[in-house]
């Protein structure tokens, strides 16, 4: 059979051996259930994903196969094409315990484009993901962003008025039931309320459900299973000038597409400023979230651009659905990586976050101690490289159970840099010099040159 299956034109062949004369062969060419030949193949042995195979036994075979290969075998047949990209096929592949976690990264380009790239860190796999779909506003928008986060907004995304011509500018991201988010951002002046989602199976976007408030520069993150998307800014009223910050919150249930608001951030330390002109003049924003340890972990800072002031932060808590004051020594101590925006993330239920230099080679990874409510430095000397030239030079994230960081130097490399050392609950400065093994302590797992990017976000997704 596998012979027959080779040779060019084969079915002609087989219908020729058919024939009882030549005379008749055309008649007997007719596919008709009455005249059929007993050597046609059957409809059903046609159809199935490995011929002979039971399709049971084929989903086997594809579900074990490495994601990396996947757009290739897409383009086998429509039938292979269905069976990767159908939710089966990844419910399947986490039965059988071959599931994969590979690291998304945002990028923005020197056309101020935001491009995604889904990195296979096995087989050091760049892929380039479809561009994102542009929303496109109703209402007409007056050219640029007035007012007081004007430079705030050209500090994280250009020097020149990148948020009048790139979609997103300002987006939050987050994943949720094996799939990306892209959330709010503005579009020209407007604060979008839109949400994208990229879903794996299918290398495509489509636009769900929409926030209940339009925003920018907000925070998300995960927590039992459900996206939370706090603060940010928006417009404001008509006729005020400026961006207004936000206190509101809002989770999104990923099994019903549906936004249901959660009582706002109070925002305690503004309300205890001594004066009423400081409270006109500071503005409340928050500049990270984090879940650790059941909770969402928000910290915040207070604002006069170009001025920020860290004032602690507040810990929403789902069980009783509210907020409370951060522990002194997390908000006091959390590491900044830049005014209004900090770095954190998780690894093994321990919470990690990055201290930033202004020199090479220069930055601390710290953990954060909550028997005794304090950070530790876990890591010096972060090589991070020359890449003062760059606005957003590297990203902090919690990948395949141990603390990564991504950074992008002068040359356009992108690198995925791996602690190799297992970190622990003590300060490694009780056993060694800190940072004195930083050479030993990192490891480049993937790395690529993406001429004329920068670094926005990245995500995990295990599929």
């Amino acid at each position: 059979m596998g012979g027959l299956w080779s040779q060019p034109n084969n079915k002609n062949k087989v219908w020729e051996q058919c024939s009882s004369s030549a005379v008749d062969t055309s008649k007997r060419l007719r596919m008709t259930s009455s005249q059929s030949c007993f050597l046609q193949i059957s409809p059903d042995a046609d159809s199935r994903l490995i011929p002979a195979l039971p399709d049971e036994i084929s989903l086997q075979i594809l579900a074990r196969i490495p994601r990396s290969y996947y757009l290739g075998l897409k383009a086998v047949s429509r039938s292979w094409k269905k069976a990767v990209t159908d939710g089966e096929m990844y419910r399947l592949r986490k039965e059988l315990g071959s599931t994969e976690e590979w690291l998304y990264i945002l990028t923005k380009g020197d056309d101020n484009k935001l491009s995604w790239h889904a990195v296979d860190p096995i087989n050091s796999i760049w892929q380039k993901l479809p561009q994102m779909p542009n929303i496109i506003q109703e209402e007409e928008t007056r050219r640029g962003l007035p007012g007081l986060m004007t430079s705030l907004i050209r500090n994280f995304f250009g020097k020149r008025d990148a948020a009048d011509r790139m979609p997103y500018c300002g987006c939050a991201i987050g994943v949720a039931n094996g799939s990306l988010y892209v959330l709010g951002g503005f579009s020209k002046a407007t604060a979008l309320k839109s949400v994208l989602r990229y879903d794996p199976c299918t290398n495509s976007w489509n636009e769900i459900c929409a926030m209940s408030t339009g925003r920018a520069f907000c925070k998300a993150s995960l927590l039992n299973n459900k996206l939370y998307v706090v603060g940010g800014v928006n417009r404001g009223t008509t006729g005020s000038s400026g961006l207004t910050p936000l206190r509101s919150a809002e989770v999104y249930n990923p099994d019903t597409d549906t936004w249901t608001e959660v009582p706002s951030m109070p925002f305690s330390k503004a309300q205890a400023l001594p004066a009423a002109f400081l409270v006109e003049l500071l503005k409340p924003i928050a500049t990270g979230m984090t879940t650790y340890r059941g909770k969402l972990c928000v910290p915040q800072s207070l604002y006069s651009w170009p001025f920020f002031v860290d004032v602690g932060g507040e810990v929403f808590d789902p069980v009783t659905n509210s907020w409370e004051e951060m522990p002194a020594g997390m908000g006091e101590g959390w590491p900044a990586r830049q005014a209004s925006s900090k770095l954190s993330t998780v690894v093994d239920g321990e919470l990690y976050a990055l201290d930033p230099s202004t020199s090479s080679d220069d930055g601390k990874i710290k953990m954060y101690d909550h028997h005794e409510d304090t950070w530790k430095v876990v890591a010096e000397k972060v090589p991070f490289g020359d890449c003062t030239d760059t606005e957003a030079p590297y990203l902090l994230t919690s990948f395949l159970d141990k603390l990564h960081v991504v950074v992008k130097d002068v040359n356009n490399d992108v690198k995925i840099l791996q602690m190799k050392l297992q970190v622990s609950g003590t300060d490694s400065s009780s056993n060694s010099t800190p940072g004195e093994n930083f050479v030993d302590m990192w490891k480049v797992i993937s790395a690529k040159r993406i001429s004329g990017s920068e670094l926005v976000s990245c995500q995990v997704l295990s599929i």
